[in-house]
């Protein structure tokens, strides 16, 4: 069956000499990937520039029942960067972003809401000329809500710890070690109600955003059968020294 949708290049793979297969997050089918013979040159319909990671692509696919993977047939740009791939901070993100959405949606089925937050988060970075900092912290943390484990908030009082496990505010600490003290816990209905145009009111330093980053990536390894240990980590958080 052939059909088209828009995608995000989540991460490409080589598979022997002569192919690729391509993990992408669809509008219109969730998690998909597809296979494709590799450009030899420039001149192909299939450039090697569309795949990379994070790319708004409209792709025409093949798609068999019960196959793992489908045959891509056409792909274009949806609409090219201007600023992304040419600004060395921006570009970091969007590769640890890659690498945490290819783990945090595997199996995603149909989400169409998802797929429209992804794209407008990716627009609205490479739009922005300053106070980006923080963009991966919220990309992370407003997520949850279309993933479907968003913490519960409302219930929040007075030295309060957060329990990572249940997603919810406790007045003694559980007896797992997943959880965040009291001191820590009154800041995190105030973080997650941070936004985009508002991120750079929340003053934080280089040490702030590293511990952030640790918690929320603990938080989907708990909720996120097989999360693994994510390898742009590290590079994430050399960011802003």
């Amino acid at each position: 069956m052939l059909t088209k949708t828009k995608a995000i290049v989540l991460r490409n793979l080589k598979l022997g000499e002569r192919k690729m297969i391509v993990d992408l997050l669809t509008e219109n089918h969730g998690r998909l990937s597809v296979v494709m013979a590799i450009p030899s040159t420039q001149r192909g319909k299939l450039k090697k520039q569309y795949f990379q990671p994070m790319t708004v692509i409209e792709v025409e696919l093949d798609m068999r029942p019960n196959k793992e993977l489908h045959h891509l047939r056409d792909v274009r740009l949806a609409a090219p960067y201007v600023s992304i791939p040419f600004h060395a901070a921006k570009l970091s993100i969007t590769l640890f972003l890659a690498e945490f959405l290819c783990h945090a949606t595997r199996g995603e089925q149909l989400n169409p809401q998802l797929f429209a937050y992804v794209e407008a988060s990716l627009r609205w970075l490479d739009g922005c000329a300053t106070s980006f900092a923080n963009f991966h912290l919220v990309f992370m943390m407003r997520l949850t809500r279309f993933i479907g484990f968003f913490p519960f908030l409302e219930d929040y009082h007075d030295e309060d710890v957060f329990d990572l496990r249940a997603g919810t505010f406790a007045s003694n600490a559980p007896m797992h070690t997943d959880f965040i003290p009291a001191v820590d816990a009154a800041r995190i209905g105030t973080l997650m109600r941070m936004n985009y145009e508002s991120m750079h009111l929340f003053k934080m330093n280089h040490d702030d955003r590293n511990r952030i980053v640790d918690v929320l990536v603990h938080y989907y390894r708990l909720h996120v059968p097989g999360f693994p240990e994510l390898r742009s980590l590290d590079v994430m958080k050399e960011l802003w020294e």
